[in-house]
């Protein structure tokens, strides 16, 4: 149960800022009881795992992806969101009533997201209980730790994959709930988004958060033709995020990410911030489907909770280091051309979003601190062929940038 493990270890207690340390961390029951430089006394018996002069980063959290979208991952990028909705995502996800289709599409979802530097996540499964169920077993298996939501959406879907009625739908929802008995992987109340969701289901989806202590995921002010839907749907409504917060769905007692966020209004900011609600960044998706660059940096920069997010299958990637680019390149256009008060982010910064931002919505997930869940990724990045010698800041802009680092091992909890 008690172990060490040697090596050269990145984390950034502080935003924009890495932190370096050659040594041993020493890890008790899935715990880090902190890193030192030289082993103390007290440990001097237990196990040693040596891994070099290779990197050893905090496992990533990915805070918003589609599973069953990962199946046509790195196609269909030629519509806009709304469309691209209903040509590719629904057709898809209604195979998933197949569960050997299911089993099948999520074995390989899984395998490929172990080769991977994340060791937690947020998803999105489909409306299917019995292949939602499959999904967290597969994951759970694994050694991941997630949360995976069982969709709710009760209109504007085509008839093969819209709930038939709020009660219906209700029922489903609880008898899924109560047969996750999963070790690490957990529920998390799903609305797809809320041109899915009829008024009085999000209002007993709200109810079901208070009874259970669920948080929930879903998606914020991603399009344009979006909000626009939405506000001619829930016309009561003052913004996007009052069609969730006013059912209690939108943070504070609700542990709540919300996808992409790139909108916002001033009064919606200032709802997110006060509530607590963690903003899921994902650039990958937000360039693909044409919806927009957020002002990450600001949110960032300013207290927010925020991580990134692959979003497959709009983004085309499962890789939390690529995401960890694309929000660098993506927010100097941002910059450059939607508001230059706002600097780019620098990669020290994306680097924590993957890890402290998006582990905090775990708990104790992203540092090699003492208390905090020990998830590491052991990369060995050596290239014996290139003359110049880099930085390890240099190292882990390259991690990003060209993915040039083997994954010799991952840690989940210790394990």
């Amino acid at each position: 149960m008690m172990f060490a493990v040697k090596g050269t270890f990145v984390d950034t207690p502080l935003i924009g800022a890495y932190r370096t340390r050659v040594g041993y961390a020493v890890v008790d029951s899935g715990v880090c009881l902190g890193v030192f430089s030289t082993l103390p006394i007290e440990y001097s018996n237990i196990d040693i795992k040596d891994y070099g002069n290779s990197l050893i980063i905090p496992g990533m959290s990915d805070l918003h992806l589609h599973a069953p979208q990962y199946s046509y991952c790195g196609t269909a990028m030629d519509v806009q969101l709304l469309e691209w909705l209903e040509k590719y995502t629904y057709p898809e996800e209604g195979r998933y009533s197949d569960i050997e289709y299911a089993k099948k599409g999520y074995a390989n979802f899984v395998k490929d997201l172990k080769n991977t530097t994340t060791t937690r996540a947020v998803i999105f499964a489909t409306i299917h209980n019995d292949a939602t169920l499959e999904l967290m077993k597969q994951l759970d298996e694994a050694g991941f730790v997630a949360y995976v939501g069982k969709l709710n959406m009760n209109r504007n879907a085509p008839d093969y994959y819209c709930e038939k009625s709020v009660e219906q739908g209700m029922k489903d929802t609880r008898a899924w709930i109560e047969k996750c008995n999963f070790k690490n992987v957990k529920p998390i109340i799903t609305p797809r988004f809320t041109p899915s969701v009829t008024d009085d289901y999000m209002c007993e989806l709200g109810k079901l958060a208070r009874e259970t202590g669920l948080g929930m995921q879903s998606h914020l002010n991603e399009n344009r033709d979006e909000i626009k839907w939405v506000k001619a749907l829930c016309p009561d409504s003052k913004h996007y995020s009052d069609t969730y917060d006013r059912y209690g769905l939108f943070g504070g007692e609700c542990p709540t990410v919300m996808a992409h966020c790139i909108y916002c209004t001033k009064e919606e900011d200032e709802l997110i911030k006060k509530n607590g609600v963690y903003i899921a960044h994902c650039p990958t998706s937000n360039e693909n489907v044409l919806a927009g660059i957020a002002p990450a940096g600001y949110y960032l920069r300013n207290g927010y909770h925020i991580g990134l997010g692959s979003d497959v299958a709009g983004g085309h990637t499962l890789s939390l280091l690529d995401v960890m680019a694309t929000s660098v390149q993506v927010s100097k256009l941002r910059s450059l051309y939607v508001d230059n008060s706002i600097r780019p982010l620098s990669m020290a910064e994306a680097f924590y979003m993957a890890t402290v931002g998006g582990g905090s919505f775990f708990g104790k997930v992203g540092l090699f601190e003492k208390g905090y869940e020990f998830d590491a990724v052991v990369i060995d990045d050596a290239n014996p062929d290139n003359p110049m010698e880099f930085a390890i800041e240099e190292r882990i802009e390259r991690l990003a940038y060209l993915g040039c680092g083997n994954i010799i091992h991952k840690f989940i909890k210790g394990a």
